[in-house]
């Protein structure tokens, strides 16, 4: 089960996603990733202190929001990532598209 819950705080926008993003969500995940994509144009930051899992295949959600945030001239940041999905970032070569903190 996926869950993602956007916010505006300080004129960022935060999504916290929690839970496992996999095959059966991705296309739900879709979905939700509406409201990011809408304020591209703002600061972007993806919490992801929450998040068990992620399916190399859902990336494609996070690319297509990087994509329009820079259309928009916008900025993503992804923080708190496990080291299981820092390892599908960096095996698909996605470490390097995003700016990433994990404190």
């Amino acid at each position: 089960m996926m869950k993602l819950i956007v916010k505006e705080e300080n004129g960022r926008i935060i999504g916290t996603l929690e839970g496992r993003l996999d095959t059966a969500a991705g296309p739900e995940f879709m979905k939700e990733m509406e409201p990011l994509v809408k304020n591209a144009d703002k600061q972007i930051i993806l919490d992801c202190a929450a998040l068990e899992y992620i399916s190399s295949c859902c990336l494609r959600a996070f690319l297509a929001l990087r994509k329009a945030s820079a259309a928009k001239g916008g900025k993503i940041q992804i923080i708190n990532m496990n080291d299981k999905i820092i390892k599908v970032f960096k095996i698909t070569g996605f470490y390097k598209l995003f700016d990433i903190k994990n404190d």
